[in-house]
């Protein structure tokens, strides 16, 4: 076999806490060979990411060090290489595309520069040149107008375009090496297809090595070779992407794979991490018929929403004197849900679905149409009506964290709203009340007390959940409110909601970009493109049959494992 280009051999990496070093990588081993695809996966703390920038000599000084074990890389030992060393590999040998495109460029410089000033820096190029070479690079990683895209600044740009620039800048010195951390995550599952396309192109065109870190399994078996799986800090299993994945020895690996909502069969309890560690896996399932049964119990009932021709319509005028135009986010929508029903809500960034949502909780009102909330329409509500709606009708935060006051501590963040509402007598109760709520999403008594930060992406969003619930509302907006998570906290999370909707009888929005996800969760989906409603159906039905190309297409770029 070829000699590796990269061999990390017992590496162990420490972080100071409280004046000592603790290991979070330990001894750790693997070869990525030359034009070979390594994926790495792993949950969040599992170590991907830091032995990843260990690689390139990224750990942050004063806090972290290697303190064992080697990074041999062409022959190098990058482990024990100089600041200027390091520097000279970084963007020549060794490159890195990050996970949010958006915190990596410069919001104050145009696209181009950023790319041209890599060339200039690393290249005896003239600016002539270097120009030229951006827009080849533009045109290589499928940008439309890369002249365009040359003069225009990162807010000006699409998520998955922002993508594309990062990937020219990691590959316009031709490394032999591209790291690839978590590229994808907040991307639509279309331009996630083309951007792990883009990838595989680029790499059989070069030759160059990929590592992709990720902690979707299913999307790391579209892209690697080889794949090693990462718990604690530690290696659990590597091997052949067809074996890992279809023969999974480890329990963990076998927890990361049977997190994923499966499209083929509706588990009614999906499986944690924890249910595999201690053996209490359930295998039982939503029959059709069981849906069926419930859909018609449903479906008989009056709606508990009726959304009739609704749109939303924004203005802007480019210049002083420029002429106002009008862009239609939500275009004549209309459709109705039914108490205790999951109605998903689907289609790419920008076709209309949070704006949809916020209509709906009227934190930005429609400007036609009408929405009926038990047969008021609550376009036309007065303040006092608005507040006792707001009790009603309920949001789910994607980032739970900016949605709560660090200051705080998360039981009087929970009884906050319902002090504004005036429930239950006084705070003794309230405080009672919180406790048990907090039992309810997993948490416990003792959590009552703690700040916001002491608690992980699973646990906030669990006090996310908690905080809506405490106002018994009837109808729940989940806006992307599981897109941030890891696969197996997605699954506690998922499970927790659709237990809370059996026990409350919560009806719920689910917005996502995840069509796995949205599938499992619902009753009906409702897809969305350019404001307007592509096609809407029985989940069910609509995965197995979509009707419209745009459903189809949306459907086929789900990663199938």
């Amino acid at each position: 076999m070829n000699k590796p280009l990269l061999s990390i051999q017992n590496l162990e990496i420490s972080f100071k806490k409280e004046g000592n070093y603790n290991a979070v990588i330990k001894n750790i081993s693997y070869d990525l060979y030359p034009n070979e695809i390594l994926g790495i996966v792993g949950e969040s703390g599992s170590g991907k990411s830091v032995s990843s920038l260990a690689i390139m000599g990224l750990l942050p000084a004063h806090i972290s060090k290697i303190t064992q074990g080697e990074i041999i890389f062409d022959g190098k030992n990058v482990a024990h290489s100089t600041q200027q060393e390091l520097q000279n590999l970084r963007g020549d040998d060794i490159a890195m595309i990050f996970q949010e495109p958006m915190s990596s460029l410069n919001p104050s410089l145009k696209c181009g520069f950023q790319v041209q000033e890599i060339l200039l820096q690393h290249t005896k190029l003239s600016k002539t040149a270097t120009k030229a070479e951006t827009l080849s690079l533009f045109e290589k990683v499928k940008l439309p107008n890369p002249e365009l895209m040359f003069e225009k600044y990162p807010h000006e740009i699409s998520g998955g375009q922002k993508q594309r620039v990062m990937i020219a800048m990691a590959i316009a010195c031709k490394p032999q090496l591209l790291i690839a951390d978590e590229p994808t995550t907040a991307l639509d599952v279309t331009v996630q297809k083309e951007i792990i396309q883009l990838l595989k192109d680029i790499q059989q065109e070069t030759g160059m090595s990929i590592i992709f870190i990720s902690h979707d399994l299913s999307l790391v078996s579209e892209i690697a070779h080889r794949v090693l799986v990462m718990y604690k800090g530690e290696i659990v299993e590597q091997g052949l992407v067809e074996t890992v994945f279809h023969q999974p020895d480890h329990n963990y690996t076998k927890a990361l794979i049977a997190s994923r909502p499966s499209l083929d069969v509706r588990l009614k309890r999906l499986p944690t991490i924890q249910d595999f560690l201690n053996k209490t896996v359930s295998a039982a399932v939503v029959t059709s018929a069981n849906r069926a049964e419930f859909h018609d119990k449903l479906y008989q009932q009056k709606p508990i929403l009726e959304v009739i021709n609704v749109e939303k319509e924004y203005f802007s005028s480019a210049g002083l004197f420029g002429k106002e135009t009008g862009f239609k986010a939500v275009n004549d929508v209309s459709f109705k849900l039914y108490e205790g029903e999951t109605l998903g809500l689907v289609g790419e960034s920008g076709c209309g679905k949070s704006t949809l949502g916020n209509a709906i909780l009227q934190l930005d009102k429609a400007t036609a149409g009408q929405i009926l909330y038990r047969g008021q329409d609550i376009n036309k509500l007065s303040t006092a009506e608005l507040k006792k709606l707001r009790k009603e009708i309920q949001i789910i935060f994607q980032d739970p964290y900016s949605s709560l006051n660090p200051r705080i501590p998360v039981g009087k963040a929970i009884m906050e709203p319902m002090k504004v509402h005036g429930m239950y007598q006084n705070d003794a109760a309230r405080k009672a009340k919180t406790m048990d709520i907090l039992e309810r999403v997993g948490l416990g008594e003792e959590y009552f007390y703690r700040y916001p930060h002491e608690f992980s992406g699973g646990q906030r969003q669990r006090i996310g959940i908690a905080r809506t619930i405490a106002l018994q509302p009837k109808l729940i907006v989940c806006d992307e409110s599981v897109s941030a998570l890891d696969i197996s906290v997605q699954a506690q999370v998922l499970n927790l909601l659709n237990e809370l909707k059996e026990n409350f009888g919560f009806t719920y929005i689910f917005i996502s970009h995840d069509l796995a996800v949205v599938k499992y969760m619902s009753d009906q989906v409702l897809v969305m493109n350019h404001g307007k409603i592509e096609e809407i159906g029985d989940a069910d039905e609509l995965y197995a049959h979509p009707k419209k190309e745009y459903t189809k297409k949306l459907i086929d770029a789900i990663p199938k494992g």
